[in-house]
């Protein structure tokens, strides 16, 4: 029985032709065996509803009350399979245009049932070692540390980057890392998160007196289960939940000092989620002392709260931006702490967590003070790693934000990062050169060394501005950029077009030689189909207009 609906749902979201003339009668016999004793079928049934909520929505409509009170058993299901398969219903129906109009006279029974299977289970507690509260100084295994894409440098009005979100963490309503496989807990927080957005405020009068319980419950599982809640209707119930959160903002920040890591780390999270109306506040009630036991908290000895912190910073910097000017000092000091701390996987987020402070504060960090404090381990780092290590990646994206904050300040360390950045470029483009004539020989480089270099000089440039003019007059990046404008991968055109403008910007006297050549390719890539590239391109042939003025004839 299992496997014969497990066959039949193969043929759903293809629409098979055979399928849809007969899909009354598949409905029915699905119906049949709803309440079947074998939890296989069960998970089918509740999988194949969910499919046909996506593609014939219009076949279910006329049960839909029943199906929705199917859901709500099936969703507590002994099993946790099935109730993990009927928890994914929410989350389709939360897309549908009749979500609303069906579900509202349900939600009284849904949201305790989406609120109780955010608990963590004894399973996971397990796989996350919940017990181990100090393992800061066991190194990382590299499994734990996920591949990192770089995202290549866009130029927007105020050329500034928007700081890359972890690609997860748009389903992973709370950062499991390591229980990296879907379960109920992140399921049915997504559930909420999305119903949330549905809903807004509709949602808080069945929440909340579930909430008061939750967060302040003498169990850590359960209080845990309440912080998670709370972030994950930040975006959606934001408007009705501001009357509360004078009192629940004080409350989280005093669970940051929890003694269970796992409620720390959530903490941090959902507070995160807040972060747009803690700043919104005047510095000293919220701001303050959020600031200050997040920092705390990056020295947590914890490693999943010092991620947690991390990022968590790292949204709060984003969202306070020159509101952190007075606590800087303070700021570096703890983040230049936590380099000598850190394990492999958390001093990439640190990276991160630097960069956007760089970012967000902006020239205010050019202070003999701070460079002094956050040059030294940064260039230690630089020094560590070999031309082929990834973790190149998120150091030199975090040079180049910090380059481009400090200005004249960055001049000190800059013909080494320049020289570097040069060779990184040059060595990808000869293997890429290697492996297009003798593919059965080489390997494919990898090509984010080449966008990554890119982007750090784009910083540089636009840090130091004239003064990158000596740096460039010794070397060969114009004839190297000449390459990269051409590489058939639209990420290294899309820097490369960042690079050609700023060098524009900083030192025009080098493009100018090349404009000839520079234009045509320039044109050809003003295709809309990739939007960054266009963008670029058509920034730098603004740039280069704007330098020639009258002399730019057709």
């Amino acid at each position: 029985r299992s496997h014969a609906i497990a066959c039949v749902n193969q043929f759903i979201m293809d629409r098979a032709q055979a399928l849809m003339e007969n899909i009354d009668t598949f409905i029915e016999h699905l119906f049949a065996l709803a309440v079947d004793e074998d939890p296989e079928v069960r998970k089918n049934v509740c999988r194949a509803l969910v499919m046909l909520l996506e593609v014939r929505i219009d076949r279910l409509i006329p049960h839909m009350h029943s199906i929705i009170q199917y859901m709500l058993q099936r969703t507590q299901d002994s099993d946790e399979n099935v109730a993990l398969e009927a928890c994914e219903f929410w989350l389709t129906l939360a897309e549908q245009p009749i979500c609303k109009e069906v579900l509202t006279s349900h939600l009284v029974q849904l949201i305790p049932i989406l609120v109780n299977g955010m608990k963590y289970s004894e399973i996971d507690i397990i796989l996350l070692k919940g017990d181990v509260e100090e393992d800061e100084a066991i190194p990382d295994s590299e499994q734990d540390i996920k591949p990192r894409f770089h995202k290549s440098r866009t130029v927007t009005l105020q050329h500034e980057e928007e700081r890359p979100q972890d690609p997860d963490d748009a389903e992973d309503e709370d950062d499991d890392d390591t229980l990296s496989d879907w379960n109920l807990r992140k399921c049915s927080a997504a559930a909420l998160d999305v119903l949330a957005n549905v809903f807004r405020e509709e949602l808080l009068p069945h929440l909340l007196p579930l909430l008061k319980e939750l967060l302040f419950h003498p169990e850590w599982v359960i209080k845990e289960s309440g912080i998670l809640v709370l972030g994950a209707i930040a975006e959606g119930c934001m408007q009705g939940m501001v009357p509360y959160l004078p009192e629940l903002i004080p409350h989280l920040i005093q669970c940051l000092s929890d003694k269970k890591a796992l409620v720390r780390s959530i903490a941090c999270w959902t507070l995160s989620r807040y972060a747009h109306w803690v700043v919104s506040q005047p510095p000293d009630m919220y701001l303050k002392p959020l600031m200050t036991e997040l920092l705390k908290r990056i020295l947590d000895s914890n490693k999943r709260v010092q991620e947690a912190a991390c990022s968590a910073f790292a949204t709060l910097e984003e969202e306070a931006c020159t509101e952190l000017v007075p606590y800087l000092s303070f700021i570096l000091d703890t983040l230049v702490f936590a380099f000598g701390k850190y394990q492999h996987k958390n001093l990439l987020i640190l990276y991160d967590a630097i960069g956007t402070l760089a970012d967000s504060v902006g020239h205010h960090l050019n202070q003999p003070e701070y460079i002094q404090k956050l040059m030294p381990p940064l260039i230690q780092k630089w020094n560590e790693l070999k031309d082929e290590d990834k973790d190149l990646f998120p150091l030199l994206e975090c040079l180049s934000s910090v380059a481009t904050a400090l200005q004249s300040g960055f001049l000190p360390y800059c013909e080494p990062v320049y020289q570097r950045c040069v060779t990184l470029v040059q060595k990808t483009l000869a293997q890429a050169m290697m492996y297009n004539q003798h593919p059965e020989q080489y390997e494919a480089p990898d090509k984010d060394f080449m966008i990554v270099a890119l982007d750090l000089l784009s910083g540089l440039a636009e840090g130091l501005g004239c003064h990158v003019e000596q740096l460039v007059a010794r070397s060969n990046i114009m004839t190297l950029l000449f390459q990269c404008m051409q590489d058939t991968m639209p990420e290294v055109r899309q820097s490369s077009f960042a690079l050609l403008g700023d060098l524009t910007k900083a030192c025009f006297v080098h493009v100018k030689p090349c404009i000839a050549e520079f234009m045509p390719i320039l044109g050809t890539n003003l295709n809309p189909e990739f939007i960054s590239v266009c963008n670029n391109a058509t920034w730098a042939i603004g740039e280069i207009c704007m330098q020639m003025g009258e002399r730019l004839g057709p």
